[in-house]
């Protein structure tokens, strides 16, 4: 039951030699991620969103777009990803995502994203190498079988494999058997993994409260403070204004019609960079008097709108951990960051919950936000019953962080042991898609 070409090794794209490098994709809310396995850092990482543009007549493959031609009417589709390309106005341009809850929702877009991973950045052909893919620890049993077929059929390729997130994490972070606190863009989810193993879905718990809803607290407090949120594509030339002083710049001239949903993640752009550059997690629960003495951060908007950010930079994130804070929310049962810890590990055994209590894992950019790990193990030391010894794992370099399910992957998919995991092209072809869910737990 061989894993079809090899599977293991890390380099280059197939060439000499009998050993193929096997690829590893891992696509998330926010980014893409792929690249070969045994290699300690993805070939590409690019946005999951991405621009789609109904097309009347023939379209020239311009910077990394691709166009699938055929659709309703004679006219094709156009999808723009990366980006270069993301980040050029063109008319009548929308942004979509392939994923929902974080499990593949538009397998159009999917496709689309293969192929331009396939020829932009592994530059190789799909059929020599076998391919280890993430997924979300919840996802369904149609969409496994679908994307084994998909790929399989249309890419032709020689092994697969599934391999849950949180699962992948673990092995990024050398441990068989830990809780994975995974805070993304859509959603924040603590999973508790023993021996290698996602543990049944009922301990898996979730909260909507992550990196896109922070930025959605920054939007709203933007628009209290009126500041205007203009991306860098509107703006020709601006002048220094002192601090606080309504910015003076100009806009272009000739900006094509954009779409609202092309405008929007251009204006999420400009708010994440202040995100990332601004906001911290408080040591402890937020209160106003002590947020008056913090120190306050400098920031300068593309339109060169400047200003010190105080107590604000502190209160938009403490809605992760005391969702009560939260506008709009009111009377929500939402969990705060630690909460969701305790009580994913509070509904595993008792005998492996020193085993999770003892390595909590924190991956997703949005454990980046500073401070966030500082609280997090405060929080989490006053939950943690007596008889436990705490442990939070975080690994201080963003890329781990960002890419851990990624990198678990490539250790994966590159060890000797794992060579007859693989689902092989024969085995498919004798079993059918089917036997996604026997190979891949």
């Amino acid at each position: 039951m061989g894993g079809g070409g090899g599977g293991g090794g890390g380099g280059g794209g197939g060439g000499g030699g009998h050993e193929v490098g096997a690829l590893v994709f891992d696509i998330g809310s926010y980014s893409v991620r792929a690249g070969f396995a045994g290699e300690d850092c993805p070939k590409a990482d690019f946005p999951t969103a991405l621009g789609t543009i109904l097309e009347r007549d023939e379209v020239m493959d311009i910077d990394g777009s691709i166009d699938r031609g055929g659709a309703v009417g004679g006219s094709g589709r156009k999808f723009c990803i990366g980006v270069n390309t993301l980040h050029v106005p063109k008319e009548g341009m929308e942004i979509i995502s392939p994923l929902k809850n974080g499990m593949i929702e538009n397998w159009d877009c999917l496709q689309a994203i293969l192929e331009h991973t396939y020829k932009r950045h592994i530059r190789s052909e799909p059929e020599l190498h076998p391919v280890l893919m993430s997924e979300a620890p919840w996802n369904t049993r149609s969409r496994r079988e679908r994307l084994t077929e998909l790929m399989f059929e249309q890419y032709n390729i020689p092994a697969f494999f599934l391999c849950k997130t949180a699962t992948l994490s673990a092995f990024a972070n050398g441990r068989s058997t830990c809780l994975v606190l995974d805070s993304g863009a859509t959603h924040t989810t603590a999973i508790p993994v023993h021996d290698g193993y996602v543990l049944h879905q009922g301990a898996i718990v979730k909260t909507p409260l992550a990196g896109d809803f922070i930025t959605m607290q920054c939007r709203e407090m933007f628009q209290e403070m009126n500041v205007d949120i203009v991306p860098p594509y509107l703006i020709a030339s601006k002048e220094a204004v002192r601090e606080g002083v309504t910015p003076i710049w100009k806009r272009k001239d000739k900006v094509p019609q954009v779409t609202r949903s092309w405008h929007n993640y251009m204006c999420n752009e400009v708010i994440q960079d202040f995100q990332a550059s601004v906001l911290q997690v408080s040591d402890s629960s937020y209160e106003d008097q002590i947020a008056a003495q913090m120190p306050t951060m400098h920031h300068e908007f593309p339109t060169g709108y400047n200003c010190d950010f105080g107590p604000e930079r502190f209160r938009i994130p403490e809605g992760l951990f005391d969702p009560s804070l939260v506008r709009g929310l009111s009377g929500n049962t939402m969990l705060g960051v630690s909460h969701v810890v305790s009580t994913s590990a509070g509904m595993c055994d008792v005998d492996i919950r020193p085993g999770l209590y003892g390595s909590v894992i924190l991956v997703g950019g949005n454990t980046l936000l500073q401070g966030f790990t500082d609280r997090l193990n405060r929080e989490l030391s006053q939950k943690t019953p007596p008889s436990m010894r705490l442990k939070l794992l975080a690994n201080s370099s963003s890329v781990e962080r960002r890419f851990s399910s990624w990198i678990g992957g490539s250790i994966l998919a590159s060890l000797g042991t794992f060579q007859q995991m693989w689902i092989s092209k024969q085995e498919y072809e004798e079993s059918g898609k089917q036997c996604v869910e026997r190979k891949c737990p």
